[in-house]
C-alpha cells in the first residue's frame, strides 16, 4: 500500500491505519483546478489543510472550524492564539506551523486585493475597494481606523493603519492625520472604521 509523503518542513501528524482519504485529497486537488469557485467553504480550507497536514483526513476539522468560526475567511482571520487553542478533531489538529500557514494565506489574499485598487483611480472602483477594505480588516477582533491617501485623481497611493484599538473602540487623532496627508501630498483622503461585530464594511467617510 503506498502512502503519501509528507512534505519536507510540514507537520506529520498521527498517521491513519487506513488512510482512506488519501485519494480523496487527489480528487479535490484535480475539482478544485478544473473549477475553483466549485468548492464549498469547507472543501477549499480542507484542500488547505491538507497541504500542511499529513497522513491525517482534515475534512473533519475543516467542517469544525468553519461550523465555529463561520466561514472560510473568518477562519482565516482568526488570531493564531484562537487557532492553536481549537480542539483537536479527529486526529487533525491545528498546531503552530499549521496556524502560521493560514495566516500566510490571509496575508495572499489581502495583497491580491490590495492590487485591484493600489495605484487605481479608486471612486471609479468603489465595489473592489469596499471588498479590499472587508478583505483587510473586516473580520478583525479589534477595531481599526484606517486612511486612504489619494492624488488629485483619486488615485490610491498609500493606504495606512492610523490606530489599532480594543474590541470595542479605537482613538483618532486628526492631528496626526492631517499631517500623514501633508507628508504624502495628498489631495483626499478616505477614513475607514471597522466594528467588531462581524459586519462587512458597507461604506467609509470621506
Amino acid at each position: 500500500m503506498s502512502v503519501e509523503p509528507a512534505l519536507p518542513g510540514l507537520d506529520d501528524q498521527t498517521a491513519d491505519a487506513n488512510p482512506h482519504y488519501l485519494g480523496h485529497r487527489d480528487r479535490l486537488r484535480s475539482r478544485f483546478l478544473a473549477a475553483p469557485d466549485s468548492l464549498p467553504d469547507y472543501e477549499l480550507l480542507e484542500l488547505l489543510l491538507s497541504s500542511v497536514i499529513a497522513r491525517v483526513d482534515t475534512k473533519p476539522l475543516a467542517k469544525a472550524l468553519i461550523d465555529e468560526f463561520g466561514g472560510f475567511g473568518e477562519v482565516l482571520a482568526a488570531p493564531v492564539a484562537v487557532l492553536e487553542a481549537f480542539p483537536k478533531v479527529d486526529k487533525a489538529r491545528i498546531t503552530p506551523t499549521v496556524a502560521a500557514y493560514l495566516k500566510v494565506a490571509e496575508q495572499s489574499a489581502r495583497r491580491l486585493a490590495k492590487l485591484a485598487v493600489l495605484d487605481q483611480p479608486v471612486l471609479t472602483r468603489w465595489d473592489q475597494l469596499i471588498d479590499y477594505c472587508n478583505m483587510a480588516m473586516g473580520r478583525l477582533p479589534t477595531e481599526q481606523f484606517r486612511l486612504l491617501f489619494l492624488d488629485r485623481k483619486n488615485v490610491l497611493v498609500a493606504d495606512e493603519l492610523q490606530q489599532q484599538g480594543t474590541i470595542d473602540h479605537t482613538p483618532l487623532y486628526p492631528r496626526e492625520v492631517v499631517k500623514r496627508a501633508l507628508e504624502l501630498n495628498a489631495s483626499a483622503l478616505i477614513m475607514v472604521h471597522n466594528r467588531t461585530c462581524r459586519r462587512p464594511i458597507s461604506h467609509a467617510i470621506q
